[in-house]
Formats: C-alpha cells, structure tokens, sequence
C-alpha cells in the first residue's frame, strides 16, 4: 500500500487496549472532515461511542475498560464501525441504536432526529427558575420523535403526566419503545397528532417543542450527515417558521394559567425575533452550550393574541 494510502486510512495498531482504540479512532474521525453535532461535538467522545459500542462494553463500565485488551475480532469490529461512519456520514448514533438525553439513554432510529437539543438542561433543572416543578401536572412535547424530551419531563416532574405528539407513525414507534425502556407507560403517552389537532381541549402547565425549523432551501446545504435524518424533523417551509407559527397560535388556547411555552428555533431565531418584533420572547441562556430557544409564559401569550394569530 503506498504511504499516502497508510496517512489516509492508517492501520489499526496490532495489540492494544480500549484507550488506544478511542485514540485510533478519533485520529480517523478528526482527519476525515466529518461533522460532529449529533449527539457529540467531537471526534473524541464520538470515538468512545463507536470503540464502546463494538465491543459491548456499557456506558456505565466505560471509565474502567480503557486498559482493557482487545483481541484482533474487537478491533476489526471497531476498524469497520469507523470505516462506515467516514464513508457513509451516518451519525454515529444511527451506527450505536443509542444516545444519552438529560442523562437518559434513548433509543434512536433514521425514522426519528438524534437528540441533542439544549432543552435537555432545562429539563434536569425541572425548568427552573421559569415554573414551579411542584405544581406541573401536565405536559405537552410537540414534535417528540423518539420521546427524548418527554422521557426527560416525566422523570423531571414525577407527578406530571405527558403528551409527547407527532406527525410520524414511524417516529411514534420509537418514542414508545423508549417509553416502555424507562417504564414511563402509565404517565407518557403518545399521540398521532399535528402540533395540536389530537390533543382536543387539554390545558398544560408546560408546552415544550423542538419542532422542524431549518428553511427548506437551506436544507440541502447542510453537512451530509443531516441528509440521514428525516427531512419531516429538519424542513419547515421558506422561512422555517411554517410549524413555529402554528405553535404560537394555539399555545394560548392549550397552555393553564401560570404555564410557559419552550419552543428550540436554533438559527432561525432572526427570523422569529422580525416575524413578531412586539412578543417579549425569553431567550435562554445555557451552561453548557446551544441557543435559538425561546419562553413565552401563558400571560405573554394572550397579551399578544392577537400578534401571533395573524
């Protein structure tokens, strides 16, 4: 093989252990112009999963392995799981069946987006200082495809039951397995539903979406691994804003006095902030990264009724 061949694809080192495969690894990961942001935002920690996952080895067991021996098998398991995620552009969490939520493992097919929204910090702080977590009762996710963020809510609000809606029969399918996984059947429950249209009169404390919001033409133009993921989750009309805007509409109708709206828009904040200039949007701010999420509380929206009817 010539040199230059080796410095593409170099070989993976004869004898070694769980530590030297994540650093092989995130060598070919980090050389191979990929883009990390589904679930990670580095070729190291997505090098940890693909290493851990081809040699079974579980989340919990993964700070004590690194000086584990890996026999030749392993290593051709893991060379191939790599080879895959830099020829195909498949996130890694497609490859895994698996990612991690608010701290919650979550299963993740195609049929549904890979989580990562920042909304997950808000619910491991019961969407504090926003609502008081003792009086939630009822929540809404729009838009849950695997169930991520209403798994996180129920364990958040233990008291609370959830609605988690999609447009998807295939998403719906995973979000209820991952529900059953977290034994959280008796208090979320899914819906075939368009943003409000299967919910009928329901009033909830919180009403919480990561909704599609990337313009149409721009999601061609994103990086290839965005092209794995269903399209229905990313795409939402010339300006983004075709699911926002039916969310804002009938959030009033839908939310108890004293609730708030969290609604993830990610770049597409602009054009939220120029389509209704006069709404007292609350951008939040998070600790560990991510942005484009907005709060409304209930009062907020019926002083704007008539702004975001329109």
């Amino acid at each position: 093989m010539p040199a230059t061949a080796r410095r593409r694809d170099p070989r993976l080192p004869p004898d070694t252990d769980v530590g030297g495969l994540v650093a092989w690894a995130a060598r070919r990961l980090g050389r191979a112009g990929l883009h990390f942001g589904h679930g990670t935002d580095n070729a190291f920690d997505e090098a940890g999963a693909l290493v851990f996952h081809a040699l079974g080895i579980a989340h919990e067991d993964a700070p004590r392995a690194y000086s584990r021996r890996v026999d030749a098998p392993g290593r051709e398991r893991v060379r191939e799981l790599v080879a895959r995620r830099i020829r195909e552009r498949v996130p890694s969490a497609y490859l895994t069946g698996r990612t991690w939520f608010a701290g919650h493992e979550i299963e993740v097919t195609p049929a549904v987006l890979v989580p990562r929204s920042a909304i997950a910090e808000l619910c491991t702080s019961g969407f504090a200082p926003w609502i008081d977590a003792r009086r939630v009762r009822r929540v809404l996710d729009i838009g849950t495809g695997s169930g991520c963020i209403a798994i996180a809510c129920a364990h958040a609000f233990p008291e609370a039951r959830v609605d988690a809606v999609d447009v998807s029969h295939a998403a719906l399918e995973v979000a209820a397995r991952n529900i059953r996984a977290h034994g959280l059947e008796e208090r979320v429950r899914t819906r075939l539903s368009n943003v409000y249209d299967g919910v009928g009169p329901r009033r909830y404390d919180i009403i919480v979406s990561n909704p599609p919001y990337v313009p149409a033409r721009v999601v061609g133009l994103l990086p290839a691994e965005y092209a794995r993921e269903p399209r229905l989750g990313l795409a939402a009309g010339r300006r983004g804003l075709d699911v926002v805007e039916r969310i804002l509409a009938g959030a009033e109708r839908h939310l108890e006095r004293g609730g708030v709206l969290v609604v993830e828009v990610g770049d597409t904040e602009g054009a939220v902030r120029r389509r209704w200039p006069e709404v007292p949007f609350t951008w939040l701010e998070f600790e560990h990264g991510g942005g484009g999420v907005f709060l409304l509380t209930a009062a907020g929206l019926r002083s704007h009724r008539q702004a975001l009817a329109s």
